[in-house]
C-alpha cells in the first residue's frame, strides 16, 4: 500500500523515468562494466581503435590521455542514448529528447574543445602557434559575418562561374524574375518546360557550374527551359515585400510564371517542374487551376517535395502549435524569417558535418575550407516573407492541410491535390533528412494521374545535382509499380531495381515522351511583348541576405 503510495505521488515529469527504473538500473549496470573494461585497456595500452572520423587520425593515435577521453564520452554518449530510448513517453516527445539530447552530447565532444582536440595540438605544435592565430582571425571574420564558413567562398561568383547557363530574363514582378534558357541545339521539343526551385533558397541550385547544372543538362537534351528566380525580401524594401502571403505567391509567383511561358512559347500547355518547397506551391498552384477549368500543365515533375506532410522526420522537432503561434505573432502579419535563422537550423540537423567540423578545422586548425559549389549555395541564404512563412508552418508541417481535399483555401478556393491528373514523375533521395524519401513516395497516394517514382542515392541535394557525366551513385525505379495498384513504400523498394549512375538519364527519357515533336528552335528569346530585360542570371539571385 505505502509503494502505491509511493508512485502516486511521483510527479508527472518524473514518471516516464521511475516507469524506466529498472531498465536504467541494467543500464547502469552495463555502463559500469564497460567502463571497467575500458579502464583496463587504457592501463594495459591496448584500447581499441575508434571509426568515428572525429578521433581517428594518428594524432588521437599518438595522444594515449586524450584518445582514452575519447572512448569515454563515446561511451558515454551511448549511455544517455540507451537512457532515451528507455523512456516510456509519446513517439513524438521521444524524438524530441533524441534530437535535443544528441545536440548536447555533439557539441561537448572532446574535439570541440581546443585543450583536448589531439589534431588541434598537433597543429598547434607543427606551426608553432601559426595555426591558432590563422583560426582566430577564421574567427573574428565569421562572426563578423554572422556565419561559420563552410566554403571557401572566393572561388565562387553567380553569373561568374555559377548559374552561368546562357539566357535571359524576359519577365519581372515584384517577387521573381523569370530567365528563358538560349536553346543549344538546333531542335527543340515543341513544349516547353518551367522550373520552379524553393524560394528558401536560390535558384541556382539547379544550374552550379555547366559540369553539374541541371538546367544546362534539360537545354542540353533538347527542352526550351524557362526558370523562377525568386526575389529576396530585403529589412530595407520599402514596396510591403514582407507583406506577401501564400496566395501571393502561388497568384503572382508560380501561377504567372505559368502564363508567362505559355505566352512567350505560344504553347497552350507546357511541362512543370518543382523542387522542394517549389514542388509544393507548384502543385498547390496547379490545383486551384483545375478547379477554374484550366489545365495549363502536360506534364508535373516533383523534386524532393512534400504533398502529404504527416510524417517529416526530424523537422517535426521544431513545430508544435506554441512555435507556430510565435511565429504567426511576431511575423504574421509582416517582417521577414531571416534567411540565416533557416540556413543555421538546417545546419544543426547535422551538426558534426555542418557546424562542429568548421568550428574545429577552420578556428582550431586555422585551415581555409576547400572550394565547393554546393556549400556556397548553402550559405547563400534567403529571407521569406514573415506571412507566407507562417502560413506555410500552421497549414502544412503542423496541420498537414494541403492533403486533405479542401481545408486548405488559396486564392478563394479550396485546395485538392487530387486534381492533379497529369502524368507525374516523382523523385526522392535516400538519404534526405528533409524530405524523408517515404514520405515523398506518399505523393503517389495524392495524385490522380500516372505516376512513375524514382529514389536516388545520397541527400537532399547531393542526390538531385547528380550530373551523368560524374557517372556516380546510383537510382531504384520499379517500371511494374502500379499495374496492381499502390504499392507500399516497402514493397516499391523491394521489387524496384538498381540502375547505376545518375537518375538524370531515366528523367530525360520519361520527359521526352511528354515534350511533343522536335521543332526548329527559336534565334530570339521571349516575344514582342515581352522582350528580353538582361542577362541570365538576373538581378534577384544576386542579392545576398547576409554578407
Amino acid at each position: 500500500m505505502a509503494e502505491k503510495q509511493d508512485d502516486q505521488n511521483i510527479a508527472p515529469w518524473l514518471a516516464p523515468m521511475a516507469n524506466a527504473a529498472e531498465q536504467f538500473k541494467a543500464l547502469q549496470q552495463q555502463f559500469l562494466g564497460n567502463f571497467q573494461n575500458l579502464f583496463g585497456q587504457a592501463t594495459q595500452g591496448s584500447l581499441p581503435e575508434i571509426k568515428d572520423r572525429r578521433f581517428s587520425s594518428d594524432a588521437w593515435k599518438a595522444n594515449p590521455q586524450l584518445l582514452s577521453l575519447a572512448h569515454m564520452y563515446l561511451l558515454s554518449s551511448k549511455a544517455m542514448q540507451d537512457m532515451v530510448d528507455k523512456l516510456e513517453v509519446e513517439p513524438a516527445v521521444k524524438e524530441r529528447l533524441k534530437y535535443y539530447s544528441n545536440q548536447w552530447i555533439d557539441a561537448i565532444s572532446p574535439s570541440n574543445f581546443f585543450a583536448l582536440n589531439a589534431d588541434a595540438l598537433k597543429a598547434f605544435q607543427d606551426t608553432k602557434g601559426e595555426s591558432l592565430q590563422k583560426g582566430m582571425a577564421n574567427f573574428i571574420e565569421d562572426t563578423l559575418k554572422g556565419r561559420i564558413t563552410q566554403t571557401d567562398e572566393s572561388a565562387f561568383e553567380v553569373g561568374k562561374n555559377l548559374a552561368i547557363t546562357p539566357g535571359k530574363v524576359v519577365f519581372k514582378n515584384a517577387l521573381f524574375e523569370l530567365i528563358q534558357y538560349t536553346p543549344q541545339t538546333t531542335d527543340v521539343y515543341e513544349v516547353p518546360l518551367l522550373m520552379v526551385p524553393p524560394c528558401i533558397n536560390k535558384f541556382y541550385i539547379l544550374d552550379l557550374q555547366p559540369e553539374n547544372s541541371f538546367v544546362n543538362h534539360a537545354v542540353q537534351q533538347g527542352h526550351t527551359v524557362f526558370l523562377v528566380s525568386w526575389r529576396n525580401p530585403m529589412d530595407s524594401d520599402t514596396d510591403n515585400t514582407d507583406l506577401k502571403t501564400w496566395d501571393d505567391y502561388i497568384e503572382d509567383g508560380v501561377m504567372a510564371a505559368i502564363n508567362m511561358t505559355r505566352e512567350i512559347s505560344g504553347k497552350d500547355k507546357i511541362n512543370a517542374l518543382g523542387f522542394c518547397v517549389g514542388g509544393t506551391m507548384l502543385s498547390t498552384t496547379l490545383s486551384i487551376l483545375r478547379a477554374r477549368d484550366e489545365d495549363p500543365v502536360n506534364s508535373l515533375t516533383l523534386l524532393t517535395t512534400f504533398l502529404d506532410f504527416s510524417e517529416t522526420g526530424i523537422m517535426d522537432v521544431f513545430i508544435d502549435e506554441a512555435m507556430v503561434s510565435m511565429r504567426e505573432a511576431t511575423i504574421g502579419r509582416g517582417g521577414l524569417m531571416p534567411g540565416q535563422e533557416l540556413a543555421s537550423t538546417f545546419s544543426f540537423l547535422r551538426p558534426n558535418e555542418l557546424v562542429w567540423n568548421y568550428v574545429v578545422n577552420n578556428y582550431f586548425k586555422g585551415e581555409t575550407p576547400m572550394a565547393f559549389d554546393i556549400l556556397y549555395w548553402n550559405s547563400d541564404s534567403t529571407n521569406l516573407p514573415g506571412p507566407f512563412f507562417a502560413w506555410y508552418l500552421r497549414n502544412t508541417y503542423l496541420e498537414n492541410n494541403l492533403v486533405e481535399p479542401n481545408k486548405a483555401t488559396v486564392l478563394g478556393t479550396g485546395v485538392d491535390l487530387g486534381r492533379l491528373d497529369m502524368d507525374t514523375y516523382i523523385y526522392a533521395s535516400k538519404e534526405d533528412h528533409i524530405v524523408p524519401w517515404q514520405s515523398a513516395y506518399m505523393s503517389n497516394d495524392v495524385v490522380s494521374g500516372k505516376k512513375r517514382f524514382c529514389l536516388g542515392a545520397s541527400g537532399h541535394v547531393a542526390g538531385v545535382i547528380n550530373p551523368p557525366s560524374k557517372n556516380k551513385r546510383n537510382y531504384w525505379v520499379n517500371d511494374n509499380e502500379y499495374d496492381d495498384g499502390y504499392l507500399s513504400h516497402e514493397q516499391w523498394f523491394e521489387e524496384s531495381q538498381q540502375k547505376p549512375g545518375s537518375w538524370w538519364v531515366d528523367w530525360s527519357a520519361w520527359l521526352a515522351e511528354r515534350s511533343g515533336n522536335q521543332v526548329k528552335a527559336k534565334k530570339t528569346l521571349g516575344n514582342t511583348k515581352h522582350k528580353p530585360i538582361t542577362d541570365a542570371p538576373g538581378e534577384y539571385v544576386k542579392v545576398r541576405a547576409v554578407k
